[in-house]
């Protein structure tokens, strides 16, 4: 078996459940005819976000919601730890997402081949269609890949995967096409933003 069966789980839990959110927040139509104000989005309160354990820092637009599933793989119970932020009357969510794979997996198991499934079960999950891949490296040298795509909905996601240490790291934005015009470079420095920390 390979890493594809326990992928299904990460991909639709977090990234159609960061879809959901998204949608749930759609502003609400203005009573009285006001140009809406979409190319001066609300400025949050960035600040340098590190995880519980200490092994990830990354900045986020306050403090993150943090989501502990548990999903039955054939690898044994795996820990999905999942954090969303979400900027008030902007249609974004920022969402990093890890699960630690059992060590004699994550020692035998080649990087490209985790970060291709975890695409492969991405695209998949939300039935969306990629717009751009490219291999990347984390600040400290891991393997990467940043994926764009959109779905059905219009939604377009960006996701920077790293393998670090055992553990399968997602950073995500997922927002609308017509929000994504004015987040861009936003979106870019979130991302850009993310640090593994290393095991001391």
């Amino acid at each position: 078996m390979t890493v594809k069966s326990l992928l299904p789980f990460i991909a639709a839990t977090f990234i159609c459940g960061g879809s959901v959110l998204v949608e749930a927040r759609q502003p609400k139509p203005p009573k009285a005819v006001i140009k809406p104000t979409v190319s001066q989005p609300v400025q949050p309160q960035w600040k340098l976000y590190t995880a519980p354990d200490g092994r990830f820092t990354i900045l986020m637009p306050g403090s993150p919601n943090r989501n502990t599933q548990y999903q039955k793989t054939y690898m044994g119970e795996i820990t999905l730890e999942i954090f969303v932020a979400q900027p008030p009357k902007q249609q974004v969510a920022y969402v990093v997402a890890y699960n630690d794979f059992p060590y004699s997996y994550g020692q035998m198991t080649d990087p490209q081949a985790v970060l291709n499934n975890a695409r492969d079960m991405a695209l998949k999950t939300t039935k969306s269609n990629l717009i751009s891949q490219r291999n990347i490296r984390s600040s400290n040298n891991h393997p990467g890949k940043e994926i764009e795509y959109i779905n059905s909905g219009g939604k377009i996601t960006k996701s920077r995967m790293y393998v670090a240490e055992g553990r399968l790291y997602q950073v995500m934005a997922i927002t609308t096409k017509k929000q994504q015009k004015t987040l861009v470079k936003t979106i870019n420095g979130y991302l850009n933003s993310f640090n593994v920390v290393l095991k001391k």
